[in-house]
């Protein structure tokens, strides 16, 4: 039994459509399984977690846990949620084990959390789906590759900038 996590970061897409999610990848029976299923046993108010559908009935592999970082705002708010992101969150996983990021032969084995930023100004519904399937399949690769690079954290620690602020010096 691997009890390796995986975790990884993207954001992709600009202003109210763009996407940031982190995932967590593991084994079901390590630390990633056990927060997997405490989570969805656990929802919190506006914070409910569900597993990621490609269509009903047909969750992608490995079983994902979608997340919401923000409660739903309103219901265009929840559905962008519930609709395009869950599409493209479970789509952007089953790239990464078409591509091999994810191996195959992990589909029944491991399990992924991924939490999920939908900006609650967002309006279109095709955006929000493709920045989210191309971030979470970043994401997925980012943790398999351990990116960012440490150096590159170390160069970057005097010039943070990021879509809501960027200090002045």
């Amino acid at each position: 039994m691997t009890v390796d996590v995986q975790i990884g970061e993207s954001f992709v897409g600009e202003g109210a459509h763009a996407a940031h999610i982190n995932t967590v990848l593991g084994h079901r029976d390590g630390p990633a399984g056990t927060a997997w299923a405490t989570a969805l046993a656990t929802p919190s108010a506006g914070h409910v977690p569900f597993v990621a559908v490609l269509r009903p009935s047909l969750p992608v592999k490995p079983l994902t846990l979608f997340v919401t970082k923000s409660a739903p705002e309103s219901d265009a708010h929840g559905l962008l949620i519930w609709g395009p992101a869950q599409a493209g969150v479970a789509s952007g996983i089953a790239d990464a084990v078409a591509d091999g990021e994810i191996p195959a032969e992990w589909a029944d084995s491991h399990a992924v959390i991924a939490a999920v930023w939908v900006n609650p100004a967002a309006t279109d519904a095709e955006q929000v789906y493709r920045n989210n399937r191309q971030a979470a399949r970043e994401a997925i690769r980012n943790g398999a590759r351990s990116l960012p690079a440490t150096e590159e954290v170390i160069a970057a620690r005097t010039t943070p900038s990021n879509p809501f602020f960027t200090p002045a010096s």
